[in-house]
């Protein structure tokens, strides 16, 4: 009697880990539903809100210069060197190097670049959105304040939004924006958000950022987040044509492509080239065929042998010619 094998736990770790034979067809793409757009709606508003509390200098600047003074790398000393560690959890480059490892696995296993390029495009709209936030607000850190009380808007600084924590929340957010089940994406959605809070208020008990400027990073995160659906079709066409160069490059096709007007599939003839001896400017008469010899030919043996004229062989000092008596060699004593 057989008997199937029973696959354990570890057995179906590995089977997963295996690449597919072909693309899934299941892959979930999320869309731009009306919760959403609610959800993106808000946040905006959040954003906004934040950004118009600090410039009229309102209580939330206040709270952010009470914080400041708390000095909480001072309160708790002990946690210093772990949030020194933690922290870099919010860098771009570290993050990005381990995310991009991750999706590139999830790439090469579905037959896909659809993670990969969804990764680029977060990380680029992170850049341009943050970037262009921090260098038009210009507002200095805790460390570089000049005026108790103040906004310090607008004087050269570079910290409003946090980058650290707008990175976290997009880095560690994609995984949860690329999960194939819901219950993934809850539970990475779940662990996102632990990770990029925790990594928001690393900045604050280092001094490095005022609380403000943690709570627009959230938003400006959350912003790219809701919004990447927006971006799904010009993803897809940029694989497609990718995967096609790809396979246009394996195929050893030309990159041009068929002539104009010639239906696929059908033989082209071609003309013979025309030597440069067949070409003349004047039109030539027909001439009457030339014989190498004059008169009939004969065959080969009706023909007189005819001998060369001298020797074949080369001169040679000690060599005589035929019909000559040779000179008598001396006799030697033994």
């Amino acid at each position: 009697m057989r008997t199937e094998r029973n696959l354990t736990r570890l057995d179906r770790v590995f089977a997963r880990l295996d690449r597919e034979p072909e693309r899934p067809a299941h892959i979930d793409v999320p869309r731009m539903s009306r919760h959403r757009v609610a959800l993106l709606a808000a946040t905006l508003a959040f954003y906004v809100a934040i950004v118009w509390a600090v410039v009229i200098t309102s209580w939330l600047v206040r709270l952010d210069w009470q914080v400041m003074f708390f000095r909480p790398y001072q309160q708790w000393s002990e946690i210093h060197a772990f949030v020194d560690y933690y922290v870099v959890l919010g860098q771009r480059g570290p993050t990005a190097v381990m995310i991009a490892a991750w999706l590139g696995w999830r790439s090469w296993r579905q037959h896909t670049l659809r993670p990969l390029l969804t990764l680029g495009v977060s990380l680029l709209l992170l850049n341009l959105s943050v970037g262009a936030a921090k260098i038009g607000m210009g507002r200095l850190g805790p460390h570089y304040a000049t005026q108790v009380g103040s906004n310090e808007m607008w004087l050269g600084g570079d910290i409003f939004p946090s980058g650290h924590t707008a990175n976290a929340v997009v880095t560690w957010g994609i995984l949860a924006y690329m999960a194939s089940t819901p219950r993934a994406r809850r539970w990475l959605s779940a662990l996102s958000a632990v990770t990029s809070l925790g990594v928001g208020l690393s900045t604050v008990y280092l001094g490095t950022h005022w609380l403000s400027d943690v709570l627009l990073g959230w938003a400006a995160g959350l912003l790219i987040l809701l919004a990447l659906p927006w971006f799904e079709p010009l993803i897809a066409r940029a694989e497609s044509v990718i995967l096609d160069l790809r396979d246009r490059r394996r195929a050893g096709r030309p990159a041009t492509g068929p002539v104009p007007g010639t239906p696929v599939g059908v033989p082209v003839l071609l003309k013979p080239r025309e030597s440069a001896q067949d070409v003349s400017p004047t039109a030539r008469s027909p001439r009457a065929p030339v014989h190498l010899a004059p008169g009939p030919h004969t065959a080969r043996s009706e023909r007189t042998p005819v001998t060369p004229v001298g020797s074949r062989r080369p001169p040679h000092p000690d060599r005589l010619g035929r019909g000559t008596a040779s000179a008598p060699r001396p006799v030697t004593g033994g």
